[in-house]
């Protein structure tokens, strides 16, 4: 469906949506989640709201430039696990397999289902092939050097990739590169501002995120 001919209440509903579950239930979920103590995390209320408008800003924009497409709900379901995700990280530098395992199972269940709705069956492999190809990337950079690439990251690659997977190898390799472009760039940000030490170590898996959003977004049809 072309992005102009998308009717307000298509993007509206879901923008709504994102902004309720993102001040309740996702950050719930985050919070059960996270070990370090409530007196070194960010007040909740804060939280809240920091959550309630990225779910909704990006439940938004998939909503716009998707429309009722049957992949939509994937779509979103990934949005909102990756802010659990995201929050997490940023807080204690974990990416919890309490989270991740549900992670792939609805998405994986949601693309059978876009799939077969759709009759994109050949998405589907390519989502397979996806998945195994970005965990097995972000294994063997782990291996590598595993002071820059945690065993989360690897964990979170494997979701990621199987939805950018479905679009296709166009948006696959987006996906892959803007997440390293964004790293990059908030690495940098982060040693200019004196926020971590040249040897210090900084949360990937929101940059993983936004990468791929970034990639479905632009390039995703």
């Amino acid at each position: 469906m072309p992005v102009a001919a998308v009717p307000v209440l298509t993007v509206l509903l879901p923008t709504l949506l994102g902004a309720a579950i993102g001040w309740g239930p996702l950050v719930d979920w985050a919070d059960r989640s996270i070990h370090r103590p409530s007196a070194e995390r960010m007040p909740l209320r804060r939280l809240r709201a920091w959550s309630a408008v990225a779910t909704a800003v990006t439940f938004g924009l998939l909503a716009w430039r998707f429309g009722l497409h049957p992949v939509l709900p994937a779509l979103l379901a990934l949005a909102a696990t990756g802010v659990v995700l995201s929050i997490v990280d940023l807080t204690e530098h974990r990416l919890p397999n309490a989270v991740m395992l549900p992670t792939l199972i609805a998405l994986a269940v949601l693309l059978v289902v876009a799939s077969a709705i759709s009759g994109e069956w050949m998405s589907l492999l390519w989502a397979l092939v996806g998945c195994a190809g970005m965990f097995g990337l972000y294994l063997v950079l782990a291996l590598i050097s595993p002071s820059a690439m945690g065993m989360g990251d690897v964990k979170f690659a494997a979701p990621l990739g199987l939805v950018v997977g479905w679009f296709g190898w166009t948006v696959w390799f987006a996906g892959v590169f803007a997440g390293f472009v964004i790293g990059g760039i908030v690495s940098l940000i982060a040693l200019a501002t004196r926020r971590v030490a040249l040897r210090g170590s900084i949360p990937f898996g929101p940059s993983m995120l936004a990468g791929a959003l970034v990639a479905l977004l632009v390039f995703g049809a």
